[in-house]
């Protein structure tokens, strides 16, 4: 009894063959799933490694040394990425997020970046270029990543005390490196920058004040820190309703220091419910994705490191993306194959986990987030 069950084969292939798309629809007129939801926003996982062992992503028990990783030739290419991104820009899409893994693990990323920015939506605007990190490699890269065209960046830290921020790592990574790289980031321009902090209770939630007592002071509005509550993303992170503190918690202690009034929403789709300090030093940001479930608003999909489609962070089986981009299909194949698998999307696996209507059974184990992203 107690024991932590850690499961050892690849959840990449735990179900079956990734999924090539079979039904296609023409791509004109708006793009929206089976529950009226557009499609804006493209996630795109550049590599599955990462060099931090964080325990409710990549648990060392796991993901060891002896854990194999995707083969280069596995990956999808620089080219590759960006024809597919543009097939999706103009299918509705405005915004991509470059995520992994660790994504500055990636060789030569910032070539990638610039070809992404220079797609243009079909009105001729830019994209909203962004991307996740854990800051390990931000401080040498962050005026390359800025050259190249990025716009903005968000930052993984889950606390500022040392002892705790190296323990959740689990790699011995000290704080202060990715403290200097959001500095840099800062310095070149890359903003507003967003630090998102993953809450697991009874090992970080004491970190909550000292957290935001430190960005609100030393940036203002210059950095956006945000709380994510634990999610039971994947099969390998041990999760457990009672590690999940609700976010309206994470308010109510920061409140009670430094006054908080809620913000309009900017975008519909957004994570992120915005608190505004009443000094005016910032806001923050709350993700509630476990106690108040925003699926009615999702406008994301995933692309993952090997050209697989994911249609929610909690899925289980992807569209096989490669293939087609491997096989000769046109542009316009692509495009009507990404609107036929929007079309059919159902995905709202945090809105029925709340209401307790999950099946019993579900259809496979949900695929492991460092190789979707975030």
């Amino acid at each position: 009894m107690g024991e932590k069950v850690i499961l050892i084969s690849d959840e990449r292939q735990a179900t079956s063959l990734p999924i090539t798309p079979a039904t296609t629809l023409p791509t004109d007129g708006l793009l929206a799933d089976a529950l009226g939801r557009p499609l804006r926003d493209l996630r795109i996982s550049v590599t599955d490694r990462c060099n931090f062992r964080c325990s409710y992503c990549m648990p060392k028990e796991v993901f060891d040394k002896h854990y194999t990783f995707l083969p280069h030739a596995s990956l999808l290419s620089f080219e590759e990425i960006t024809r597919t991104a543009a097939q999706f820009v103009r299918l509705g899409v405005t915004k991509l997020r470059l995520t992994g893994g660790e994504p500055l693990l990636r060789k030569n990323l910032e070539v990638l970046i610039a070809m992404l920015a220079d797609l243009r939506t079909p009105d001729g605007e830019p994209l909203d270029i962004t991307l996740t990190t854990n800051g390990s490699l931000l401080k040498r890269k962050a005026q390359m990543l800025k050259d190249a065209g990025l716009r903005r960046l968000t930052v993984s830290l889950d606390a500022l005390d040392d002892a705790i921020f190296q323990h959740m790592n689990d790699v011995g990574f000290p704080v202060a490196d990715v403290l200097a790289g959001i500095d840099e980031a800062v310095a070149v321009g890359l903003g507003p920058i967003k630090v998102n902090m993953v809450v697991k209770r009874g090992t970080n939630d004491h970190e909550i004040v000292p957290m935001a007592g430190y960005f609100r002071e030393r940036y203002g509005a210059k950095v956006v820190l945000r709380f994510i509550e634990f999610m039971d993303v994947g099969e390998t992170n041990g999760w457990r309703m009672d590690d999940v503190l609700p976010s309206a918690q994470v308010m109510q202690r920061i409140h009670a220091h430094w006054p908080l009034a809620p913000v309009q929403a900017t975008a519909t789709g957004e994570t992120a419910e915005r608190w505004r300090y009443l000094d005016n030093q910032g806001e923050i940001g709350l993700i509630s994705s476990v106690t108040q479930a925003f699926c009615r608003d999702c406008n994301r999909a995933r692309l993952s490191t090997e050209g697989q489609l994911y249609l929610c962070l909690f899925a289980s089986q992807g569209y096989d993306l490669r293939s087609l981009l491997r096989g000769g299909a046109s542009d316009e194949d692509l495009q009507r194959a990404l609107a036929g698998i929007w079309a059919q999307r159902q995905d709202r696996y945090s809105e029925l986990r709340g209401a307790g209507a999950l099946p019993a059974s579900p259809g496979g184990r949900r695929v492991e987030m460092h190789y979707i992203g975030g």
